[in-house]
């Protein structure tokens, strides 16, 4: 199986262009991104999200400094300000930064390698966590973990997308991610193109959903997420709302899958309460489409992230293979071999 016909973010050898997801799925605009502040801004605007993604844009905009002569530590501050949960944008600027004494053309060859690591990373994660389903598997996901999220392919999507070309998922269920719609907007748009049947949930109705489907005996399976960073005791950070299904899953039977790179571990951080959640722009709760939709004046808190403990996770997975029952001891073994 080769990465998703889906190209968020393209390189074009003197610039990054990349599919503005902020129009989706109605419009496919692009955008053109000169130096790292564009890059920057692109990155906080949500131009380009998902934790993988991130960490690529950025290392695209440091490459880019450099071929335009700019200030490399300038760059480096002003990307990784951009958005301080997804560690994924710090690892990836730390390895640009190591060869900030080499050539702009090295340097564009190091983003270009990171970019396509991405994807070989996301077919590895995809098998490995396409093996731990059975047969006629019902999941649900939530948020865009796919090729819009990634190099391509996807984390979590990626899972899904690689078990049903093996025939292993019969239902595909995603939540819709408030505020930004991402499941809405963005997954649901990303199956419908490769043809995988999926039903659209509100936020508020995932409990109903798991305790109907199990009632009719044909439960939901998996929540199957990805991760923006995974600290060393197996606490993820991800997409606000996971902590809730994760809580469900454990209610209703279903089991939980993690999904992301090694890149996204943060061994440095003991557990998820050293995590920073990012807190957003209350506009963004109050408004739709720039509409309002809450009383003039109306305080609303808008934290991008929440942390799932790691005893309500299955298992994660990464490039490197499974994690069952995630703890300070199964990271460790699996990531320092």
């Amino acid at each position: 199986m080769t990465h998703s016909q889906v190209h968020a973010i393209d390189w074009q050898q003197q610039h990054l262009r990349l599919l503005d997801q902020r129009y989706l799925p109605h419009q496919q605009q692009y955008i053109d991104c000169f130096n790292a502040a564009d890059v920057a801004d692109a990155i906080r605007a949500m131009v380009v999200r998902g934790a993988p993604a991130i960490g690529i844009a950025a290392a695209y905009g440091y490459a880019l400094e450099a071929l335009h002569g700019g200030d490399l530590q300038h760059a480096y501050q002003r990307l990784a300000e951009s958005r301080p949960t997804a560690v994924n944008l710090f690892w990836a600027l730390e390895r640009m930064a190591a060869l900030s004494h080499a050539g702009p053309e090295q340097l564009v060859a190091e983003a270009r390698a990171i970019h396509q690591q991405d994807i070989a990373d996301n077919l590895a994660m995809a098998q490995f966590g396409a093996s731990l389903l059975g047969e006629h598997s019902r999941v649900y996901t939530h948020c865009n973990t796919g090729a819009l999220a990634t190099g391509g392919h996807g984390t979590a999507l990626g899972v899904i997308r690689s078990a049903w070309a093996d025939g292993k998922i019969s239902q595909v269920y995603a939540g819709e991610t408030r505020p930004w719609l991402q499941g809405a907007r963005l997954t649901c748009w990303e199956l419908m193109q490769d043809n995988i049947d999926v039903q659209l949930v509100c936020d508020g109705a995932a409990a109903h959903l798991l305790q109907q489907q199990r009632k009719r005996n044909q439960a939901i399976d998996w929540i199957i997420v990805g991760a923006d960073r995974i600290a060393a005791n197996g606490d993820v950070a991800n997409k606000i709302g996971t902590y809730s299904l994760a809580v469900l899953a454990r209610h209703h039977g279903a089991k939980v899958m993690v999904v992301a790179p090694s890149s996204s571990f943060d061994l440095t951080l003991a557990s998820g309460d050293d995590i920073v959640i990012e807190q957003r722009p209350a506009s963004e709760v109050t408004e739709l489409q720039g509409q309002a939709i809450a009383p003039a004046g109306c305080q609303a808190l808008n934290p991008s992230f929440d942390i799932t403990p790691a005893e309500l996770i299955t298992a994660i997975v990464c490039e490197q293979g499974v994690i069952p029952a995630p703890s300070r001891d199964t990271l460790a073994a699996l990531l320092t071999r």
